[in-house]
């Protein structure tokens, strides 16, 4: 009902009244946003339903502890080798939650050069983390060419 009366004020300009009466707009009104309820109801279990349930989606504890322990180690060794100015930077903003302005004013950077090591971090994060070299100075503006 308090929506029905919402929507009567924000429409309050446009609502016909029929016989001097209110009634019949918030009748059809409640009616409509009842049934608009209903399929947004429907539609939710429906999304749930296609869901895997916990013993479809299950893995093995061993093996995801395996998983775990391997996608730590490769995370160590991809911060390890971050200088310490970009380790500090990265830190703040992909594990602490900081925006990159805010980790700039932070670690004394100004806002393009915190943005640039980001950029730089990011770069040697997924390089690290996908196994390959590093792209660097030269070679990065060839590979940009071609």
């Amino acid at each position: 009902m308090a929506t029905a009366f919402l929507e009567l004020w924000r429409l309050r300009q446009k609502v016909v009244l029929v016989e001097q009466s209110i009634l019949p707009w918030i009748l059809a009104t409640t009616t409509n946003i009842a049934r608009n309820a209903q399929r947004a109801s429907f539609r939710y279990r429906r999304m749930l339903d296609s869901l895997p349930h916990q013993e479809e989606a299950s893995v093995e504890s061993g093996e995801l502890t395996y998983l775990q322990s391997a996608l730590d180690r490769d995370m160590v060794e991809a911060l390890q080798k971050l200088s310490t100015a970009d380790l500090q930077l990265f830190t703040l903003v992909a594990f602490e939650g900081y925006t990159v302005a805010a980790a700039a004013e932070l670690l004394k950077l100004t806002p393009s050069a915190a943005k640039s090591r980001m950029h730089r971090a990011r770069q040697k994060m997924k390089a690290a983390l996908n196994h390959q070299p590093p792209v660097t100075g030269q070679l990065a503006m060839e590979g940009k060419r071609s």
